[in-house]
């Protein structure tokens, strides 16, 4: 156990990292100053230093927290939804419904976080955040795969671009989110996005 000056009685590592987080969320890897991650999470620099490492290893942190914490739960509507194209609907309302909650800093870590390291960040953190959006890519083809698999789709249909355009959808919809839109709005764009779905069925709800 860590016993530096200035750790606080009672430390909950889980909850002061979910501080850094929100920070992280809201500002960015440069936007985020140490002050500000000090007061969030309750630690002074030596604390947060010795528990954590650097700024760079407490993102890295934040990032594998958001991924566990905030997506995996969202992301399982793609597997736990019987038609492809309602999963991929379901997604994009699940993640639509995090970028626009008032209680959140807004928008998305990962495409919060690629827009302001603007290749200033570290290489590590640079390629933490590419791989997380590469993987929700990854995750939406196989699950068109499976769509396609299960006559849910057009049997033609390439799964990789049709994911790259399912996750540029995602990424705009957390643009739109951190700048100010509703709820209501990223909803409408759904909506027009899964026209987009081949083979749709009429009656798909979205």
């Amino acid at each position: 156990m860590v016993s530096e000056r200035g750790r606080p009685r009672g430390f909950d590592e889980d909850q002061v990292l979910e501080s850094a987080l929100q920070v992280f969320w809201r500002h960015g890897y440069q936007g985020a100053s140490i002050s500000e991650l000090t007061a969030a999470m309750g630690l002074n620099k030596p604390s947060l230093y010795a528990v954590f490492g650097d700024k760079e290893q407490l993102y890295l942190r934040a990032l594998a927290r958001y991924l566990d914490e905030w997506i995996a739960k969202r992301a399982g509507v793609l597997e736990s939804t019987a038609q492809g194209h309602a999963a991929i609907a379901g997604y994009l309302r699940a993640m639509a419904g995090m970028f626009t909650d008032a209680t959140l800093p807004g928008g998305c870590f990962i495409v919060n976080g690629l827009a302001d390291s603007d290749g200033l960040a570290p290489a590590a953190v640079q390629d933490a955040l590419r791989r997380a959006l590469q993987a929700a890519e990854e995750g939406l083809q196989r699950r068109i795969e499976r769509a396609r698999a299960e006559g849910d789709v057009a049997g033609d249909t390439p799964s990789g671009p049709l994911a790259a355009f399912y996750v540029s959808v995602l990424s705009g919809l957390a643009v739109l989110a951190k700048t100010g839109a509703k709820r209501s709005k990223l909803n409408a764009v759904i909506v027009q996005a899964m026209t987009c779905w081949p083979g749709m069925p009429s009656k798909s709800a979205v």
